[in-house]
């Protein structure tokens, strides 16, 4: 018997990613932001989760997609990372699916640009795509 993972899933784009739950801390509603001067375009601001300061990636600016309706609020993936908790703006979220590990593929060649290196695997589900992505290089920002 093969194992399994389970994942959190979201939608960026039309695109359905997933994280492993293990790594994921919360998901929560729109918070407002704080917007951080001189930082990378891909940080959008500062949320204050609970007393605790967490940055906000864009995922969609994080994974060169194009920009998010004004009219669309973000939701949040708050993530555990070495560093801390990071929040991950994403447009929809997912379900909690569980996976068979030998079901897993390696990404399709025809991933481009930044995405081919935070992708790690593809899982065919019946109904669509599942990309997913790694977690510690996602919230990693060199600078541009």
């Amino acid at each position: 018997m093969s194992d399994s993972k389970q994942f959190c899933t979201f939608f960026i784009n039309g695109l359905f990613f997933g994280i492993e739950v293990l790594k994921v801390q919360e998901v929560i509603r729109y918070q407002e932001m704080t917007s951080v001067p001189l930082a990378p375009s891909t940080i959008r601001g500062l949320i204050n989760l609970r007393g605790q300061i967490v940055t906000a990636i864009d995922l969609r600016r994080r994974l060169e997609l194009p920009a998010r309706g004004e009219d669309q609020l973000p939701m949040n993936v708050v993530v555990r990372t070495d560093d801390g908790a990071v929040s991950l703006l994403v447009d929809e979220i997912g379900d909690v699916v569980e996976i068979q590990d030998d079901v897993r593929e390696r990404p399709p060649e025809t991933l481009r640009g930044v995405a081919r290196e935070l992708v790690t695997g593809v899982y065919k589900l019946k109904e669509r795509l599942l990309l997913v992505l790694d977690t510690e290089k996602t919230v990693t920002l060199t600078a541009a």
